[in-house]
C-alpha cells in the first residue's frame, strides 16, 4: 500500500488498481487492459460489434472480480435472444483472463450494429450473470439479473441496486489504439463503491452523500480516451481524477490471457461420454474438439481413443 509521492508501481498495463479515496474512504478499482485484451479477442475473427461488446464483458468480469475475496474463478455471462446470444469471460483469482461470444451473422447484419443502446439492440431480453466458483468443496455463488439497461455497465449497476444494495458507479470504456497497422484492442474500467450506511466508518465532519455525488461527478470527467491510453499510467489517473481528495493505491493485480484447455481436460470430458457418441462424432476416422474460448482444435485418433478409454 502507498500514497503518491513514495515509488511509482512499475505495472502500467494489463492491471487491476485498487485505491481508496481517503477523505470519503470509498473503495475502487481502476482497470487498464492492452496486450491481454487483444489477445483474447484476436483468437476468434469475431466481427466488430461482437468483439467490442465482448471485450466490454471481459472488462468489467475483470473489474467486478477485483471487487471481490475468492481463491477460484469468477465467470461473468450474458445469455439473451438478441443477435448475440452468448457471452462469456472469467478471471482467475491469479489474474488468469478468457472469454468468448456466440452470435447469429445473419441477425447480425440485419441488427443496429452501431446503436446506443447496444443490450437490446445486440443482446435482446435475458439476463447477466455473476459466478464465484471456489471449487468442489465449496458452494458455489450465483446472482442473477434481467438484462436490464441500454449498456452492460447499466446492466451491472442495476444488479448491484436490486442485489446487492450497494451503491456502485462503474465507467467503462472499450477500443482501438495505435496506428492502422498495428491497431490493438484495449480495455478500461473505473469502479466505486459506497459500503451500506451501517458499514461505513464515517469521517468527522464528511457528508456520505455529498461524498457520493462528488466521487459519482469525478467518475463523470473521465474520459474514455484517459482510460484507453496506453501512455497514461493508471496512478497518474487516479491522481488526475481524485488528488484534492487524496487518493491511496494498494497492491494491483496482473493480467494474462490464459486458457485453462488441455489436451488431458479434453479426453476426461471424452472418457465421460459413451462410445457410441464419440463414433458419431469421427470425420474421417478422427474426433476433433475445438476450445470455444481460445480456439485450439484437439485430435484423437483410433488409437488414442482407445488411450482415453484404457
Amino acid at each position: 500500500m502507498s500514497h503518491f509521492g513514495h515509488a511509482e508501481n512499475p505495472l502500467t498495463d494489463d492491471i487491476v488498481q485498487p485505491f481508496q479515496i481517503d477523505a470519503s474512504h470509498l473503495r475502487g478499482r481502476l482497470v487498464k487492459v492492452g496486450p491481454m485484451l487483444d489477445e483474447v479477442l484476436s483468437k476468434h475473427a469475431y466481427p466488430e460489434p461482437v468483439a467490442h461488446l465482448l471485450g466490454e464483458t471481459i472488462t468489467l468480469a475483470i473489474t467486478l472480480a477485483g471487487a471481490l475475496k475468492y481463491e477460484g474463478i469468477f465467470t461473468l455471462q450474458t445469455k439473451g435472444d438478441g443477435p448475440i446470444s452468448l457471452m462469456v469471460a472469467d478471471v482467475t483469482s491469479t489474474g488468469d483472463v478468457r472469454g468468448y461470444a456466440q452470435f447469429d451473422a445473419e441477425r447480425l447484419a440485419g441488427a443496429d450494429a452501431g446503436a446506443t443502446a447496444p443490450v437490446p439492440a445486440l443482446l435482446g431480453t435475458g439476463y447477466l450473470a455473476f459466478t464465484v466458483d471456489q471449487g468442489e468443496h465449496t458452494e458455489r455463488y450465483q446472482g442473477i439479473v434481467e438484462l436490464n439497461g441500454d449498456t452492460l455497465s447499466d446492466c451491472v449497476q442495476h444488479y448491484f441496486r436490486q442485489s446487492e444494495q450497494l451503491d456502485t458507479g462503474i465507467k467503462v470504456a472499450v477500443g482501438h489504439a495505435g496506428t492502422d497497422s498495428d491497431r490493438i484492442w484495449r480495455g478500461g474500467a473505473l469502479m466505486l463503491q459506497r459500503l451500506p450506511e451501517d458499514q461505513i466508518q464515517q469521517v468527522l465532519g464528511s457528508d456520505v452523500a455529498d461524498d457520493w455525488r462528488r466521487a459519482m461527478v469525478l467518475i463523470g470527467t473521465c474520459t474514455d480516451a484517459e482510460l484507453l491510453d496506453p501512455g497514461l499510467p493508471p496512478n497518474d489517473l487516479l491522481f488526475r481524477l481524485f488528488h484534492e481528495d487524496g487518493v491511496r493505491v494498494y497492491t494491483p493485480t496482473e493480467l494474462r490471457a490464459t486458457c485453462r484447455c488441455s489436451r488431458d481436460r479434453v479426453a476426461t470430458v471424452l472418457r465421460s461420454l459413451p462410445r457410441e457418441e464419440i463414433s458419431e462424432l469421427k470425420v474421417n476416422g478422427r474426433v476433433e474438439v475445438t476450445c470455444e474460448f481460445c480456439n485450439s482444435t484437439y485430435t484423437f485418433d483410433d488409437a488414442q481413443l482407445e488411450n482415453v478409454y484404457g
